[in-house]
């Protein structure tokens, strides 16, 4: 003991010094999570950008007629966040992956979603 510390107190270890087999533990569900929660934001401006681009997909994605193809583009897109979701946290279930580079990854998804719903961005891609 240090001469400077009372009997309550020790000295402060981090975690994983504790407890090695923390450091083998699996990110793989948490960046399951993180990465679809990207790829979902991109669907709905994939989405939205094609319902707007093509009438007869708008019609069709019309599921509930007063909020017209708004209905159909979150439902269908929230049904690809969740698949999405499903198959990668199946697949890394046990795994290890680089949550870095999968931070990265969905932030930049989650900015091509937002710029995708934008509609002065939206009305240059289909050159209006």
């Amino acid at each position: 003991m240090n001469p400077s510390q009372t009997q309550d107190e020790s000295p402060r270890t981090s975690p994983r010094a504790e407890n090695p087999a923390h450091e083998s533990q699996a990110n793989g569900p948490a960046a399951a999570a993180i990465l679809s929660a990207g790829v979902g934001c991109t669907f709905i401006g994939i989405i939205s950008l094609v319902a707007d681009a093509c009438k007869p997909i708008a019609k069709l994605l019309t599921f509930y007629l007063p909020t017209g193809p708004l209905s159909g583009v979150s439902s269908v897109a929230i049904l690809l966040w969740l698949g999405t979701w499903l198959i990668l946290a199946k697949r890394w279930r046990v795994k290890t992956v680089a949550i870095g580079t999968i931070n990265a990854v969905a932030f930049f998804l989650l900015g091509l979603g937002i710029l995708l719903t934008f509609p002065p961005f939206a009305d240059l891609l289909q050159g209006k």
